[in-house]
């Protein structure tokens, strides 16, 4: 097995298995790609080429769901408005990502961000689920429109590394009364075009310096992400109804603690 290789196995399944946990999957290929020293605008190309193969696993098995709506989106009133929502949510990040996206990758893209936002980001998740109001949103259908607007401005804060989109979107639907299940799987939803967006960007960004010796290893770290995408996924929405983000929430702040040690002792 080649490095290369080796490195799509590893990067693969560590975003699989990030991407959809309030954790920060970006924030993890930053911390490990820096320790397999795997770095350079080839390493940020390929980070957000497997993210989109975990959204392939939401398209997978939500794929009923998503051609039901594509189908009665002329006769279901319910159908367009749950459309609506999804692209009101991914309407602000739109237009921040791509008035933002070049200062970001370049500035905040460092173990230090990712740090300090695992911990900053692990402590708002405590306060949420302690003291945030009584849900009365139960399913993505009961949403309202403006719910969804801000739930996608509070993804935006995901751009800096380390915040975590689905953390962000989850935190900022139990603040707007969202139940912890439709919180998740709005989540869901809403990644599938803000990473198919994303995807796009970038490599159309760096459409002239992806070489033919990159698809192999882009292909691996794709397919990987897709399959362990599933398997979280499919168990995701029933952990949080059961435990809530509490784990997630002393997981971030431990292990942002431990990066920042690792860094300053250096």
């Amino acid at each position: 097995m080649t490095d290369n290789t080796w490195i799509s196995l590893v990067l693969g399944l560590v975003e699989g298995i990030t991407e959809f946990l309030p954790v920060s999957s970006t924030g993890h290929l930053i911390i490990i790609g820096d320790l397999l020293h795997f770095g350079g605008n080839f390493s940020k190309l390929f980070d957000v080429v497997i993210q989109f193969g975990a959204i392939l696993a939401v398209v997978w098995l939500y794929r009923k769901k998503l051609l039901l709506t594509a189908s009665s989106l002329n006769t279901s009133a319910t159908s367009r408005r749950f459309t609506i929502n999804v692209l009101l949510a991914f309407a602000p990040a739109v237009v921040i990502g791509f008035a933002a996206h070049d200062f970001i990758k370049r500035v905040l893209f460092s173990p230090v961000v990712v740090g300090w936002a695992f911990i900053v980001g692990g402590v708002v998740i405590l306060i949420v689920e302690r003291w945030r109001p009584k849900a009365h949103i139960t399913s993505l259908e009961e949403m309202p429109s403006l719910s969804a607007l801000k739930i996608g401005f509070f993804q935006c804060l995901a751009m800096i590394p380390g915040t975590s989109r689905s953390g962000a979107t989850i935190v900022g639907a139990l603040l707007l009364g969202v139940t912890r299940e439709a919180a998740t799987e709005f989540s869901f939803f809403l990644a599938i075009p803000t990473m198919a967006g994303a995807t796009a960007l970038d490599l159309y960004k760096a459409r002239h310096e992806i070489a033919g010796s990159d698809a192999g290893m882009l292909a691996v770290g794709l397919v990987i992400a897709f399959a362990s995408a599933l398997v979280v996924v499919k168990g995701l929405v029933g952990f949080v109804s059961r435990h809530g983000f509490a784990p997630f929430a002393w997981y971030r702040i431990i292990a942002g603690a431990g990066i920042l040690a690792l860094i300053y002792r250096a």
